[in-house]
């Protein structure tokens, strides 16, 4: 047996023909047909490491820290295949694996590969800086500098780093076609900002390019909407075409599955970290907001070569891949998930849309928490004039995005805690109060997508609301969350 788990970042779920979207994606319609298609799938914790945390673990993590490395207690899918006798393998784009705060999560893998060259990834050595082009919302910073920099040495789009995954995950394929139990993990940083393709992506989707006059525009900033009309349809356009390369490149992963005839003995899970919004609720990005549908319900497609009959069939059952994935995983290698996971072995749901939760939390340290049941969405926030406190991280690792936490955090004594999926280690318990720029913003909001499918107008409702804080006290309470997370929250009667 054998699994290909291919994790796209920043896919957009409401852009792909299989939901109703309309950019030319022929590739994802050919996956459905293929797949199991899920309907009703969250993200958990947010934004990229947390959600890869999640997806190795089995558990949310956003309630106890933010944006780090693994943990030396945490249960990790790839080590416990390891430890069964399944061959496992990272390939994969993202740069923030090879950052301070990723720092150890490749190193679970039996062996791993990495392609340089995104987003201002400190790649191409250049010391004279370069003049930059002008650009709607121009990043000058070092990343930015930096992005222009390494965009030069990609003049054709097999010299991108997508097109380099997906050639090495070929190459695995080809290499490993006659042998049996492996996991393989195809990762593309694609369609994350920047939007950067080629021509003959962008002409896929519209004539749109022959008639904007503006000034370049493919790198969204994380604030609200401040561009006209014509520059907004030109971001989406640029959006579109690097789905549209993705597209290609999934294809050839299927081509491969084909004339490898894969399909019989191998699980292909197709999904993605989180959304993006693209000018929606009047914003940009990710992750300043609350999390709206658009970032917060994502694609998600399964074969499982036991439920073929499944192939083309939809499911709507609640699911978060995020925690979700390791337990099956393991559940297809004949595995049981460790103590500490809290996700789903998702077999029963693929072949008969088995329910497996009636609720799932999401969000990120120090902001909304956030819980659904597939109709409402509940995202509880700060109550009115609370400040977005206390707030903690634990931790044994003191890591954030790109750089250790500064040395002033342990320049006086530092208390510790320890929880039930902490084996019994103690950890640091580290003040974070920079997280007050997100979480002190937020309002707690209420909405029904049956009725408001694109959150436009929440609602007032004491008694759905109550039922909500009664379920996201429960889940808490589950994942032995920090105490302090009720005070700030405003949900200290429950505890």
């Amino acid at each position: 047996m054998k699994v290909i788990f291919l994790l796209f970042d920043s896919l957009n779920r409401r852009a792909l023909p299989p939901y109703g979207g309309t950019v030319y994606a022929p590739n994802f319609e050919r996956l459905a047909g293929r797949t199991t298609t899920f309907d009703t799938s969250y993200v958990c914790s947010m934004p990229c490491m947390p959600a890869r945390r999640d997806m190795l673990t089995g558990r949310p993590n956003f309630l106890h820290r933010g944006w780090g490395p693994m943990d030396p207690y945490d249960d990790c899918l790839p080590a416990l295949l390891q430890h069964s006798g399944i061959y496992t393998h990272l390939i994969s784009d993202h740069l923030h694996y090879w950052e301070e705060g990723g720092t150890n999560y490749h190193t679970k893998y039996n062996t791993w590969e990495n392609v340089r060259g995104h987003e201002g990834d400190p790649w191409i050595p250049q010391v004279a800086r370069p003049e930059l082009p002008g650009c709607v919302a121009g990043r000058n910073d070092r990343y930015g500098v930096q992005d222009f920099i390494n965009r030069q040495a990609m003049p054709e789009p097999h010299l991108q780093p997508m097109s380099q995954v997906f050639s090495k995950a070929a190459d695995f394929l080809e290499r490993n076609r006659n042998d049996d139990n492996w996991f393989l993990q195809v990762e593309t940083f694609d369609p994350h900002e920047p939007f950067f393709t080629h021509r003959r992506y962008k002409d896929l989707n519209a004539a749109h390019y022959r008639d904007y006059k503006g000034l370049p525009f493919d790198w969204p900033p994380y604030r609200k909407v401040q561009e006209s009309p014509e520059e907004i349809d030109h971001l989406r356009h640029e959006y579109a075409a690097l789905v549209s390369m993705c597209d290609e490149k999934l294809g050839d992963l299927l081509d491969h599955m084909d004339r490898l005839d894969l399909w019989k003995d191998t699980m292909l899970i197709v999904g993605t970290d989180h959304g993006f919004l693209l000018g929606e609720h009047d914003c940009w990005a990710k992750c300043w907001m609350p999390f709206y549908e658009e970032v917060a319900r994502t694609p998600f497609f399964v074969w499982d070569p036991r439920s073929a009959a499944a192939a083309g069939r939809r499911r709507g059952a609640l699911v978060q891949p995020a925690i979700d994935l390791a337990p099956t995983v393991l559940g297809f290698f004949g595995q049981s998930p460790a103590k500490s996971m809290t996700g789903h072995d998702l077999a029963a749901t693929i072949a008969e849309d088995r329910p497996v939760r009636e609720h799932g939390i999401f969000g990120m340290h120090g902001t909304h928490v956030n819980i659904t049941d597939g109709r409402y969405v509940y995202m509880r926030g700060n109550p009115p004039g609370k400040k977005n406190e206390p707030l903690f991280e634990y931790t044994l690792m003191p890591a954030k995005m790109r750089e250790a936490f500064s040395t002033g955090f342990f320049q006086q004594p530092l208390e510790s805690a320890r929880f039930d999926f902490t084996k019994g280690c103690y950890v640091m318990k580290i003040s974070t109060p920079h997280a007050n720029w997100a979480g002190s913003r937020f309002e707690t909001l209420l909405f029904d997508l049956s009725d408001d499918p694109h959150q436009e107008r929440p609602i007032q409702n004491p008694a759905i609301e109550k039922y909500f804080v009664n379920a996201l006290d429960n889940h808490m309470r589950a994942l032995d969350a920090p105490a302090e997370q009720w005070e700030r929250l405003g949900m200290e009667a429950f505890r």
